[in-house]
């Protein structure tokens, strides 16, 4: 059963929903107004500062009292569209879905098992913090409208460019190539704020460079060997943005793993696994399905579907529920939605919302749960269709709470398996099975012990993680320190960039573990690198795929891209799915 691209059952109770919306939304924007006219960002009192601004105060006088004035004066009208509109939100379904038609149906599926019975697949989760403006000032992000704009501009470029694999030809340790930096020109950015991009002078090439072999493999992708000499020691000087990337060599067939990025290994951390990992300034290229939390304002989810809609055609957003829940009953009011937001090159093929039951405080006024999704990936060579499980979520956030998180992951694990058992079909093949999110917890605090110990851990391989409490040694935190959000070593995806690829960097702008109550925090253990918090996940699981497939991580990225306009970096995977011989001749 295909999709409902409206949530709600017909033309006449969308239309009342509407005009109930309309006679809320005045009184509802000039009270976001009130506050924040008085609340300002980092980057305001420093532009206030160097502007030698003393407007300031007569500004937030008067603009108190004007826009106070006129929430009082819709408040009655607001109060009429409240009766109109609380009531339909019981016969809403929970999310829109958008669908673009492509040019050709080619353009939805993927080849890859088709023809060649093996795949590549690109996920990405990003907390974007678009919460209304007043609200977003209180974690040092404003402008809610115009960073939706520039966030979806920004996947845009970075998803857009060609996947393009730079590699050594040669046995030495002597680093990679990033192609988001050595072979594009530098992008240039909308401007907002603190993403204001200073012109840079191009990266020139080395010398030694002379011999450059480039293959076209049957996907989107570049893969361009470059020779280099085997006698060149990692440099110890300041990092250059040539040499962050650490790309999969299993795309050119070659057995072993790769070396960390020149830039780490100035610092002396070396990778201790067979995970490929990068630390980007741009988004990975060819990302299938994009996972994004906190798109709470149905403005900035409206501009973020116009941004993104070109390159990913089927975009499921204001997912969740409102008002009474459930439905008639006063025990629970959701005053906003529950923030996820899925973008899918696939046709999504069915969808499944719930939500937290057992939200406590602020986060009880949102309504936070699961969206789960099944994709149509196309066909292998003997027609069958192949399709693909995507779950994300945004978990409770407050500290010192862990039992209402974990009872959460009990909640999750419980919802995808009846997801999967209802909707898959025996006719059908499973290429990936893939949960994402902002899970508000941590590998490595103590405060997160029990969530650190769930069994949903068990189930879902986390690629970061070497174990309950213990992060791999090239793992960075993805929460940055609020207060810091415009300073000039990570305003910046350059600057961002390069103070995550350097330790004593990382430590004044990323957030750091949290500490057991009663407990003092040692951290880090002896001989290991400090990390921060790392709360947003993406995970995979291999026991619910097709017994025909195999899973490999392909690679890890930490994304700068959204530096500025966002306080957590996002998160990239690409894994890569191969088909048994024996299950394409079935």
């Amino acid at each position: 059963m295909a999709l409902q691209t409206s949530p709600f059952p017909n033309g006449l109770v969308a239309g009342i929903h509407a005009v109930g919306w309309a006679f809320i939304l005045p009184c509802f924007w000039f009270l976001d107004r009130l506050i924040a006219v008085v609340k300002s960002t980092t980057l305001e009192q420093t532009q206030r500062l160097e502007q030698e601004c003393y407007l300031h105060p007569l500004k937030v006088f008067f603009g108190s009292i004007i826009f106070f004035i006129l929430f009082l004066a819709t408040a009655p009208l607001a109060l009429l569209g409240f009766i109109l509109w609380a009531p339909l939100q019981a016969c809403r379904r929970p999310f829109y879905y958008h669908r673009e038609t492509p040019s050709s149906p080619e353009k939805e599926t993927h080849r890859g098992f088709e023809l060649v019975g093996k795949a590549s697949f690109g996920f990405a989760t990003a907390n974007l913090c678009l919460l209304p403006d007043s609200l977003a000032r209180f974690n040092n992000l404003g402008h809610t409208q115009r960073r939706a704009a520039a966030i979806g501009q920004h996947i845009v470029q970075g998803v857009c460019r060609p996947h393009i694999c730079i590699f050594v030809d040669s046995p030495s340790s002597c680093g990679t190539l990033s192609p988001s930096n050595s072979i594009f020109p530098p992008v240039n950015y909308p401007t907002y704020g603190a993403t204001d991009r200073q012109s840079q002078t191009p990266v020139s090439h080395r010398s030694d460079l002379a011999e450059v072999h480039v293959s076209i493999p049957e996907s989107n992708s570049h893969t361009v060997c470059v020779p280099c000499d085997d006698t060149e020691e990692p440099s110890t000087d300041s990092p250059s943005p040539l040499f962050n990337s650490n790309q999969s060599a299993s795309q050119q067939g070659r057995a072993g793993h790769r070396s960390a990025p020149r830039a780490l290994l100035s610092q002396g951390l070396h990778q201790q696994d067979d995970i490929p990992w990068e630390v980007s300034s741009l988004f990975p290229a060819n990302v299938d399905i994009l996972c994004l939390e906190e798109v709470f304002d149905k403005r900035a989810a409206q501009k973020l579907t116009k941004a993104l809609r070109p390159v990913f055609g089927h975009i499921l957003y204001d997912v969740g529920v409102y008002a009474c829940q459930p439905p008639c009953r006063c025990s629970s009011f959701k005053f906003f939605n529950s923030g996820l937001f899925l973008a899918s090159r696939f046709p999504v093929l069915e969808a499944q919302y719930h939500w937290f039951p057992n939200g406590r405080g602020e986060d009880a006024l949102a309504a936070k749960g699961l969206l789960s999704a099944k994709v149509l990936i196309g066909q292998n060579q003997k027609q069958k269709n192949v399709v693909g499980y995507f779950n994300c979520t945004h978990l409770h956030a407050p500290e010192g709470e862990g039992e209402i998180r974990f009872e959460q992951l009990n909640m999750l694990t419980k919802w995808i398996g009846d997801f999967q058992t209802a909707n898959k079909l025996p006719e059908e093949e499973v290429a990936f099975d893939v949960l994402c999110g902002d899970f508000n917890f941590d590998n490595c605090s103590p405060d997160d012990t029990l969530e650190q110990n769930h069994p949903l851990f068990e189930e879902y391989r986390d690629p970061c993680r070497a174990g309950p409490g213990k992060e791999k040694p090239w793992v960075i935190g993805t929460l940055l320190e609020q207060p810091t959000l415009y300073k000039d070593d990570i305003k910046t995806p350059e600057n961002l960039q390069r103070t995550l690829e350097r330790e004593d960097l990382r430590k004044r702008y990323i957030s750091p573990p949290v500490a057991a109550e009663g407990c003092p925090l040692v951290y880090p253990e002896t001989g290991q690198p400090w990390i921060g918090r790392r709360i947003d996940y993406i995970l995979y699981r291999e026991s619910s795929i097709s017994k025909h497939c195999r899973t490999e991580v392909e690679e890890v990225t930490f994304i700068t891209q959204l530096a500025g306009l966002t306080d957590h970096i996002p998160v990239g995977l690409r894994l890569n799915v191969i088909m048994d011989s024996d299950g394409a001749d079935q």
